[in-house]
């Protein structure tokens, strides 16, 4: 066998059926001889590092010499795929092992946290190097047992830079930053890599100042070494963090112009543009000489966030290498100031697409309720191969809100249930849907269920969903039960909250729990709490009440509080009050036909026909029409296509058809 045809020449006669059983007897044998050990070895390892390691193992099988390499070689090779129990049966068959051996096995168990295993082959090992106490004792310090770490550490007969800088890592992990900073003066040489490490656990456990302090007292920037640079950027950084910028700034000037590198700029224009200087930012973004990706995509990025889509534009073109990011940035900067059309122009010009790009376009598709072009795009997504992700899910279940559509809420709850997510916005995305679509039993279904934390916004969209179908003494039962697993309510909590008191006409229960939101919570009442607190007030007949609530507000009162008191004169016939509601919806929207239409109606149901007149010619002279919100229809076809992911319901648009559902908007005439 020639040396070019090596191991991989066997490796590929592996997978030619006709070959394997010739190969198995002669060439496999043969190898280690023909090739040598260091050959063979070399060849080994590379097919196990390209992910063929039970093919190297037939292979180690029939070597038929070995030495402490090849045994090494396809040991490290199940340690790195964390088939630890393959690593230690061929551990404990190695006829001869060397320092190597035992501390592949070592830093395995350390690797994967099986500690007590790794500490008794420690204890075992014959003659242990600096590389087997340093394992052991990081080992420790990273999993929070900083009292084995030190005993080890105390015992170590030689310590060394790594000893010394997993001890002081390990105390700032665990919080103990006084006996870090202790032992990092008990140092008989303090060098960079230990500052560094004590600085970065100084900023961790929020010591900036002090991090500042050891840094300028101990460490010499001017030497250039890159571990102190890296400690100067680090504490750049956490200074960007806590908004303290002019801190940041002078650290910065601090590194000499020739030992800044990427980091150190990029940390710098980070920090600006976390406060919302985006001038400065742009300033020190253009004094940089060289700039790396990052620097382009950071500088982008903060143009984006305060819509400066122009701006954003203009650095987009000039870039030079643009990744995937870039790209994704554009699309989402368009999507976030209204413009979806170029924001889809820029995600079809995506050279290569992840998943970010697609939870980019589809989100936008979803706030601006095109939710037609949102589904197609998720189909398309599917057909291309891009798995959905929690972000995906979540949309596309808000899709399912929005069209009030339980078929496709129900297809994205398949999906959740087969991806085995454990994703709270997802899981209060479908809690919504759920609930939305007249299913308030699944939500409660899925509400228990759920095996991650609840956040106040969990609890919100279940209260919500009562309050939205009525079921008042649920939504008030699940509130306070809120209340006693101590999640504060928020403001929209308690928007559920009297939205429910208002459904079950309960005027002292509400008026309660808004006294409570401001004493006890310290939330202050915004119009839609106004609003609700105005709606159920009046709904029980008591409009002198309301409209003492209505003079008390810190505001003027918008057109869902007059909403409100119109819809209540309607029920009580208060002609005077409904006349002085719809004047003063219709000085707050002059173009709106709520106002007139919901007179109209009062005044038609209680006879008042020359009234209702007098209404609708009003409308006529100020050329106000009756709108409706745009309804969605879905259509539904008659056959069912399996994709990839598990959806399988096909949908019609028009003469058109779409796989998974499609919706169409279809605008109500006003009218005659």
């Amino acid at each position: 066998m020639s040396r070019s045809r090596g191991i991989f020449s066997i490796l590929r006669k592996v997978h030619q059926p006709s070959s394997r059983k010739c190969l198995c007897t002669n060439s496999i044998s043969s190898s280690s001889s023909s090739l040598g050990f260091r050959a063979t070895n070399k060849e080994l390892n590379q097919m196990i590092r390209s992910g063929y390691i039970t093919e190297a193992r037939k292979i180690f099988e029939k070597l038929e010499a070995r030495n402490t390499v090849t045994w090494n070689t396809m040991i490290s090779g199940y340690v790195k795929r964390r088939e630890m129990t393959n690593a230690r049966k061929l551990f404990d068959e190695m006829p001869q092992r060397d320092v190597v051996t035992w501390n592949a096995m070592i830093s395995g168990y350390v690797s994967w946290r099986f500690l007590e295993e790794a500490r008794k082959l420690f204890d075992e090992m014959p003659k242990r190097d600096s590389f087997t106490w340093n394992t052991m004792i990081s080992g420790y310090a990273k999993n929070r047992r900083i009292g084995e770490a030190l005993l080890l550490f105390e015992r170590m007969p030689m310590r060394n830079a790594v000893s010394w800088s997993a001890m002081i890592s390990g105390f700032c992990h665990n919080g103990e930053v006084s006996r870090g900073v202790e032992l990092f003066m008990r140092m008989p040489e303090k060098d960079s890599a230990c500052l560094c490490a004590l600085v970065s656990g100084l900023i961790k456990n929020e010591k900036l100042e002090e991090a500042a302090n050891v840094l300028t007292q101990y460490g010499c920037i001017d030497s250039g070494k890159e571990d102190l640079v890296f400690a100067y950027n680090t504490l750049v950084v956490g200074y960007g963090h806590r908004g303290q910028v002019e801190a940041a700034r002078c650290l910065f000037d601090q590194i000499p112009d020739i030992c800044r590198n990427y980091v150190s700029w990029n940390s710098m224009i980070k920090a600006y543009l976390k406060a919302g200087d985006v001038v400065s930012a742009r300033l020190l973004f253009d004094q940089m000489r060289d700039r790396d990706t990052i620097s382009w995509n950071t500088m982008i990025d903060g143009y984006v966030h305060v819509s400066k889509m122009e701006e954003a534009f203009d650095l987009f073109s000039e870039m030079p290498n643009r990744d995937t990011h870039s790209w994704n940035m554009m699309v989402s900067g368009y999507a976030s100031v209204g413009d979806v059309e170029l924001a889809r122009d820029y995600f079809e010009r995506t050279p290569e697409k992840n998943i970010v790009s697609w939870n980019s376009i589809i989100a936008a598709y979803e706030k601006y309720k095109d939710y037609k072009e949102a589904v197609e795009v998720f189909i398309r997504m599917n057909i291309e191969g891009e798995k959905p992700d929690p972000h995906t899910l979540t949309s596309l279940l808000s899709v399912s809100t929005g069209l009030v559509n339980l078929r496709l809420g129900t297809q994205m709850h398949q999906i959740v249930i087969k991806s085995v997510i454990p994703d709270v916005p997802v899981h209060n995305a479908l809690i919504t849907m759920y609930s939305r679509c007249g299913e308030i039993t699944d939500s409660r279904r899925i509400f228990d269920g759920m095996r991650v934390k609840r956040e106040v916004i969990t609890w919100n969209a279940m209260i919500g969903g009562y309050a939205f179908h009525g079921n008042s003494s649920e939504a008030l039962n699940l509130f306070w039960s809120m209340k006693s697993n101590g999640i504060h309510p928020s403001h929209i909590t308690f928007v559920s909250v009297l939205n429910a008191c208002a459904h079950a006409g309960l005027v002292d229960e509400a008026r309660a729990q808004f006294m409570s939101m401001v004493n006890e919570y310290k939330i202050q009442p915004q119009m839609e709490h106004y609003s609700s607190l105005v709606d159920v007030i009046s709904r029980q007949g008591r409009f002198e009440e309301a409209m003492g609530v209505i003079k008390s507000m810190p505001f003027e009162p918008d057109k869902t509080v007059w909403g409100a008191v119109l819809d209540a004169c309607r029920i009580y016939n208060n002609v005077g009050l409904a006349h002085a509601a719809a004047e003063a919806m219709s000085r707050l929207e002059p173009e709106s036909s709520t106002p007139y239409v919901l007179l109209y109606n009062m005044y038609a149901d209680m006879g008042l026909w020359d009234e209702a007149s007098r209404v609708r010619m009003r409308m006529e002279s100020k050329r106000i029409k009756k709108r409706t919100k745009g309804m969605y229809e879905w259509y539904e076809g008659y056959d069912d296509q399996e994709l990839r992911d598990g959806i399988n319901v096909s949908i019609f648009l028009g003469t058109h058809r779409f796989p998974n559902g499609v919706v169409e908007a279809v605008e109500e005439s006003p009218p005659e």
